[in-house]
């Protein structure tokens, strides 16, 4: 991880470290039914399902799943995130940087990244995303939100984020060797979020 990285991660998941109780405050009712089931039934193995909800946050996901009847794991980088989502959900809970990722291999079934792969500099995200693919299963499913933009990058106070465009994300996941299962605007009438669901190639 270069020097850049490193103050990228560093500053954004402190960003989080120190306000992770008004975050939950914030987003703890907000309603993603539908990116999860976007999840969900692109996954063609028999339920029940293991998952990987990658920027959990406080947790509310990992709820979700395990309500659901799924085998869910977290992983965040934020250690109060990591502590509140171990707590309040009761699910195994990783603390990792999204940039230096270490995962079983051929392990789930499914990995929801909800709102936080754009948090990874573009430098970085060939990487990310092969951790990731390697992790699933063959066969397995990736879901990814990410604000929509034009492909800029910046900071949003202490926290970095690139903003990517539908081709502009596309061409990224691609070159992992993902392939594109679908894609849909949140909301619909009034665009702010890119969310896409990809697939790791199966064995042949």
């Amino acid at each position: 991880m270069s020097a850049d990285e490193q103050q990228i991660a560093a500053s954004t998941i402190g960003h989080y470290d120190t306000r992770a109780r008004a975050y939950w405050e914030g987003t703890r009712d907000h309603d993603v039914s539908q990116n999860i089931q976007a999840l969900l039934h692109s996954i063609e193995a028999p339920p029940p399902f293991t998952i990987l909800d990658v920027g959990c946050g406080p947790g509310r996901d990992l709820i979700a799943f395990k309500e659901l009847g799924h085998n869910v794991i977290g992983l965040d980088g934020s250690a109060q995130f990591v502590a509140m989502a171990a707590a309040y959900s009761g699910c195994e809970v990783w603390q990792q940087d999204l940039m230096q990722l270490s995962l079983p291999p051929a392990h789930f079934d499914g990995i929801f990244a909800n709102a936080v792969l754009f948090h990874v500099p573009s430098s970085a995200l060939a990487q990310v995303l092969g951790e990731l693919k390697r992790s699933l299963k063959p066969g397995g499913v990736l879901f990814s939100s990410n604000p929509l933009g034009n492909d800029q990058a910046g900071w949003n106070a202490a926290r970095y984020g690139v903003y990517h465009s539908l081709a502009g994300w596309r061409r990224f996941v691609t070159a992992a060797g993902f392939i594109e299962v679908t894609h849909y605007y949140r909301p619909p009438e009034a665009p702010q979020w890119l969310a896409s669901v990809w697939r790791k190639p199966a064995l042949r």
